[in-house]
């Protein structure tokens, strides 16, 4: 009972659906903080049907081979007549079998051409279950991301289960595959990974997503599709609180994008946002939204006039602060915040003698080599 209590107050804003399910179960507390939130739940269920992201189309077959919680194979669900959620761990399995009869009969699973859905529970390992496994049209995959000893990990091969020896299995049982990987992976290794193991099938492009909440990367997804069209491998940056801003782009148009540099910084300046900064879009954010560069190693842009529909965070510069004197002496403390600088946060608000909090923002950055601090006021 206590278990079921902690469970619904520690994901009622990160589950909001579940938590308006009567008599909905829930696991463990571990489970419970590494499961998807529904609001990247629901975006992975956008791909499936949106061709302009990953070219996946509505399909009769799922699997969820790490099931887990079970959160992306409910929401996934929506879109297949048929889903098979496999899990290892007996007692997640128990809870699953539950929920899903909630999920099945009340919650928004209609007939849609495919008849009535239906989500059958295998407790199983991936690997067991794909010996005899049929033909899916989607399969999903969240690797643990922690070793023997429980340390973290981050690389395909030291995942369970290990996605670089599976992959020639997945592919032949999945029309489409979608990984959910860490957010610390390695973008570029990670793909390079997949397109070698994929070698054989080289109709097969990899697209990334790399998905933000409230401006912190949360989920790295690898989607696979078939390269019938003349579209080159493309990466998407969405922060899912402000998703009409999503940034879309290749490698290609990022390496061949000229780099801007202003020596000195206009009015305003801008910060892009998570999601673009894992990608390593430095150049071509700041080209798209006619923005200069501070410095070639210092990802903040500059200009003369305000674009308010950048992706990321923007300020409007009051002044440049070369000590203590030269700060309005009302200022007891500000929002500090340092980039390519060569002091932490803390020395910088110890060494101007501030707390912190307030409204005002102090930005520690180099600007073209040198070490320069921008009074600024944040932008909404």
């Amino acid at each position: 009972m206590l278990q079921q209590v902690e469970g619904r107050e520690r994901t009622a804003d990160k589950l909001p659906t579940f938590a308006q399910i009567e008599d909905w179960w829930y696991p463990v507390r571990l489970s419970c903080e590494q499961c998807s939130s529904e609001a990247a739940a629901r975006y992975k269920a956008e791909l499936v049907v949106s061709p302009v992201r990953a070219s996946l189309v509505v399909g009769s077959r799922m699997v969820d081979l790490t099931g887990g919680y079970g959160v992306d194979t409910y929401f996934l669900s929506e879109r297949f007549a048929h889903t098979d959620y496999v899990e290892q761990n007996e007692e997640l399995c128990r809870i699953a079998e539950h929920n899903k009869g909630l999920w099945v009969t009340g919650y928004g699973l209609r007939d849609t051409g495919y008849g009535l859905r239906d989500i059958s529970i295998h407790n199983s390992t991936a690997e067991e279950f794909l010996e005899t496994a049929g033909e899916y049209d989607l399969i999903f995959l969240d690797p643990a991301r922690r070793d023997s000893h429980g340390g973290k990990v981050f690389r395909l091969e030291d995942c369970t289960p290990n996605v670089v020896e599976l992959l020639p299995t997945l592919l032949r049982h999945g029309k489409q595959i979608m990984l959910k990987l860490s957010p610390m992976l390695d973008l570029t290794q990670a793909v390079r990974e997949l397109s070698a193991f994929s070698h054989q099938q080289s109709d097969i492009v990899w697209d990334v997503h790399v998905v933000a909440i409230k401006n912190e990367v949360k989920e790295v997804l690898v989607v696979s599709r078939l390269s019938l069209e003349d579209r080159p491998q493309t990466i998407t940056c969405i922060d899912l609180v402000e998703p009409e801003k999503a940034f879309v782009f290749t490698k290609e148009q990022e390496t061949n994008c000229p780099l801007a540099i202003n020596p000195s910084p206009f009015a305003f300046i801008y910060e892009p946002n998570a999601a673009i900064l894992k990608a390593g879009a430095y150049k071509l954010v700041g080209a798209r939204y006619g923005l200069q560069k501070l410095d070639v190693n210092t990802h903040l842009y500059t200009s003369e006039r305000l674009v308010t529909d950048f992706p990321g965070r923007k300020w409007k510069i009051e002044q440049v602060v070369r000590d203590r004197k030269d700060l309005p002496a009302e200022l007891k403390q500000a929002n500090v915040l340092t980039r390519n600088y060569p002091i932490t946060p803390e020395q910088l608000k110890k060494k101007l003698h501030l707390r912190d909090g307030g409204t005002a923002y102090l930005i520690g950055a180099r600007i073209q080599g040198k070490p320069t601090v921008l009074r600024a006021t944040l932008i909404p």
